[in-house]
């Protein structure tokens, strides 16, 4: 296996999505594409992708937004890994997590799903769930709103103040857990209880 790493961020395909909190992985890809200098490219895995390396002579990445639907995701991931040669434990999924305060951080090797459809799908196509995690919060929808269609709408006013700060931290979370693993990007990343 390659010691390359497969960045996935997560969302749906096409302008009306871009800005909703369903989308906040591939926002995160856009932020790492930018620190790398590239421009993503469309693969024949049903992704754009975008290749570099983490610093000079780093580990090498490959920065992939699936084409597909979020409940979709897994054939561009697994389709992505073995042209690669990047094994599940070199797989980190960027993904926006309801059941984290909207502007909160939290990464994980392995575990459910929590009723996220990509990952969902993401396990199934890997044949495992032991693939990293960096789950961005988006915080609960208020009220009885259903949590559908709470992640399928755009970030409201204040989160959107707050948003470049949550990208950025994510982004760095991601680098951190390439290049010095994942207790430490928890222990630097993950809020005190």
């Amino acid at each position: 296996m390659s010691d390359t790493w497969l960045v996935v961020g997560l969302g749906n395909p096409g302008p009306g999505y871009a800005g909703n909190r369903h989308n906040v992985g591939q926002l995160v890809l856009d932020v790492l594409a930018a620190r790398l200098g590239g421009r993503f490219t469309t693969s024949k895995a049903q992704a754009v992708t975008l290749g570099g390396r983490l610093g000079l002579g780093g580990p090498r990445l490959v920065l992939a937004k699936p084409l597909t639907y979020m409940n979709l995701t897994g054939g561009p991931v697994s389709a992505l890994a073995r042209f690669h040669d990047i094994a599940p434990d070199h797989v980190i999924a960027v993904h926006d997590e309801i059941d984290i305060a909207a502007g909160t951080l939290k990464l994980k090797l392995g575990g459910g799903e929590g009723g996220h459809n990509g990952l969902r799908d993401i396990s199934r196509a890997l044949g495992t769930k032991e693939y990293h995690r960096v789950r961005v919060g988006v915080g609960r929808p208020p009220g009885r709103q259903d949590p559908a269609d709470f992640v399928l709408k755009d970030f409201g006013t204040a989160e959107k103040k707050e948003l470049p700060f949550l990208l950025d931290d994510a982004a760095d979370a991601v680098e951190l857990l390439i290049t010095d693993g994942l207790l430490a990007a928890q222990q630097r990343f993950h809020p005190a209880k």
